[in-house]
């Protein structure tokens, strides 16, 4: 073997075994066959619903697992009224989309009451809070763009992981996935 062919083809060989295992599995995975599916209504991507907070549930329609982590959607049921602190995210765009019932959607400074057919943006790093405020069920479509950490979140608390912690590690956890509570959820009696 001649020396420059010699040199030329450990130069290529170092330069493949340098390229890290997991972008060259992105780019397989990116050029093999990509198909759709549906997801019935009433119904969880995975077949197994996400139980939150008495009455709270979150059916995946989209996972961050599909889109490598640009988007995930869920449809939440909601039986109480409330929500959740107000917080913020620090890398997601949120997006509401009532379906059914009324609630009440706080976006920096501003409140919105809304109704089925109704939606709200919340960007990145503003603070935000919803209150289910009517009676009856409540459901709304919810994304996040990127996804983040928000559903491996939920799936975590679901599974009792912030169950009986003190709100330092509860604020902890909120960090590492993303996110950091700012206040305290909207008093839907002082809402109006």
């Amino acid at each position: 073997m001649k020396r420059n062919t010699f040199l030329r083809m450990l130069s290529v060989t170092g330069a493949v075994l340098a390229v890290p295992v997991s972008v060259i599995a992105k780019s397989y995975t990116m050029l093999g066959e990509k198909a759709g599916y549906k997801i019935d209504a009433g119904a969880d991507r995975f077949q197994k619903p996400i139980n939150l907070f008495d009455g709270d549930t979150f059916y995946t329609k989209v996972s961050a697992k599909d889109t490598d982590g640009d988007l995930y959607v869920y449809e939440s049921s909601r039986v109480k009224k409330g929500g959740p602190n107000l917080h913020l995210h620090y890398n997601q765009d949120e997006w509401w989309y009532i379906l059914e019932g009324e609630f009440v959607i706080k976006v920096g400074d501003k409140m919105h009451h809304v109704k089925p057919g109704d939606s709200v943006f919340g960007p990145r790093g503003v603070p935000h809070a919803f209150s289910k405020v009517g009676e009856g069920v409540g459901r709304m479509l919810t994304t996040f763009q990127p996804a983040g950490k928000m559903e491996e979140c939920f799936i975590a608390i679901s599974e009792g992981q912030m169950k009986g912690k003190p709100e330092a590690e509860q604020d902890e956890f909120r960090k590492q996935h993303g996110f950091e509570r700012v206040g305290p959820p909207i008093d839907i009696l002082k809402a109006f």
